[in-house]
């Protein structure tokens, strides 16, 4: 799969080692040539040198040919031109980042004009994944399938866990509620598991439900006193505005601290209904003023990722039962951790990933047009793969119990009709159902390969 990455930033970079990596063939254009030397040196890829808006420069790069064009140049202009230009060229498909809210709102008018596979807002990919972890604050992440109609969420098992010394047979009958544990991570090693395998103190497991089953469950083991209420956010940027939005609209008390006057009165005008305070979220007796010990949440959002660090490890003395803070460097955000911060996210993690994810579901979908979208969990070890059945075949309408699977293949859930199924063996597949499906072989390009 041939893929051009115009725009060698933090987004550029970060996909284009993960894509040669996983051995696409890259090619990357970046005007600035010292960057590109660096990139030449350590990633085994080919660079040019030179506007990715010039057709020429694309041409050189075989835009023509190219499966997927990636603009994620500096301004949002400039990779809704390239990847307009590339679309004229002959190129497959087009992803642009689009900063700018204004554009980003208009986005739906604008992608079939130019004629964009996807469009990537990093501030708003970011926030969406911080609420979704505040509406479930004993996650560390959440993915979602199915339009957005299944979670899959990954957690951390306590010592005091109802769940612990369980078998997943037992939480199943025990609870009495439709949600799947997908795979657990105890240690280094990683499990797709069955109905007989015992739950551990430290595990980290991954469950699978529709947002209404997994609250009831979390209610049923004790954690509705854990629903977060009032959100304390440190710096006012883009990624705090889009986050206060949910947050508001999932009625939480949203407090922002912002050091920017000028900031502070757009956001008041912007969202009425937070308390907006002009001052230094690093500093401790404005923290401490501003009620600190009683927020529920803390989400450190500042330009730089020491004083996000530092804010996070000073919730955590003050007990805030939930924390999270934003982190761009990778390697910073591997140092911490392990030092108690619940979630780490970045702008430049949650574009690429969801770019990332759009890449690998359309390489699959290659050898397979059933694919609608794929996720790798547990540090790429699993994937999670949303099949969309076609036409009627040898595993449809068939009890799932008596249809034979490979060992580390587990069907996590059907969508049917607007409805979803988390199965068990009297349950079926049909015809345009959607059916999302986790495994260890990283292998799987259709549905049949999952079968014996």
């Amino acid at each position: 799969m041939k893929i051009v990455i115009i725009g060698d930033g933090k987004v550029g970079h970060k996909l284009t080692a993960q894509l040669s990596e996983e051995d696409y063939d890259v090619v990357l254009i970046d005007q600035n040539e010292g960057k590109l030397k660096s990139a030449i040196d350590n990633l085994d890829i080919f660079c040019i040198t030179g506007d990715g808006a010039n057709a020429e420069i694309q041409k050189e790069a075989d835009v023509p040919h190219a499966d997927l064009v990636i603009a994620c140049a500096s301004t949002d202009e400039l990779n809704m031109l390239s990847c307009l230009l590339a679309k004229r060229l002959g190129a497959k498909h087009t992803i642009a980042r689009v900063r700018n809210p204004v554009y980003y709102k208009q986005m739906g008018l604008l992608k079939e004009d130019l004629r964009l596979s996807m469009a990537v807002n990093p501030e708003y990919a970011v926030a969406n994944e911080i609420a979704r972890v505040l509406l479930f604050p004993d996650a560390s992440k959440v993915e979602t399938f199915v339009k957005g109609r299944v979670e899959l969420i990954e957690f951390a098992l306590k010592e005091e866990s109802r769940l612990v010394g369980l078998s997943l047979a037992e939480i199943y009958q025990k609870y009495q509620i439709k949600i799947l544990v997908c795979a657990v991570k105890r240690g280094k090693d990683v499990y797709i598991p069955d109905g007989d395998f015992l739950l551990q103190a430290g595990d980290k497991i991954y469950v699978a439900a529709t947002h209404k089953d997994l609250e009831s469950f979390f209610n049923a083991l004790g954690k509705r006193s854990n629903k977060v209420k009032n959100v304390l956010i440190c710096g006012g940027g883009r990624v705090s505005y889009y986050l206060a939005q949910q947050l508001l609209q999932a009625r939480m008390r949203v407090k922002i601290i912002e050091q920017n006057r000028l900031k502070c009165e757009n956001l008041s005008e912007m969202l009425p209904e937070a308390t907006v305070i002009c001052g230094d979220a690093t500093d401790y007796n404005l923290l401490k003023e501003e009620g600190i010990e009683y927020a529920n949440a803390l989400v450190a959002l500042t330009g730089m990722d020491e004083e996000n660090i530092i804010m996070a490890l000073f919730g955590k003395t003050q007990n805030v039962p939930k924390i999270v803070a934003k982190v761009n460097e990778d390697s910073r955000a591997q140092m911490v951790e392990g030092l108690g911060i619940d979630s780490i996210v970045s702008a430049k993690s949650a574009t690429a990933d969801a770019i990332l994810s759009y890449v690998r579901a359309r390489k699959k979908s290659l050898k397979s047009a059933n694919i609608e979208t794929m996720y790798r969990l547990v540090g790429d070890r699993v994937e999670a793969l949303e099949f969309i059945i076609r036409k009627e075949c040898e595993y449809t309408n068939i009890p799932l119990k008596n249809l034979s699977t490979k060992q580390n293949n587990l069907i996590a859930c059907i969508g049917r009709r607007g409805k979803i199924i988390i199965p068990n063996g009297d349950d079926h597949m049909e015809v345009g159902d959607s059916v999302v499906v986790i495994n260890m072989d990283q292998k799987i390009n259709d549905l049949r390969d999952i079968m014996l």
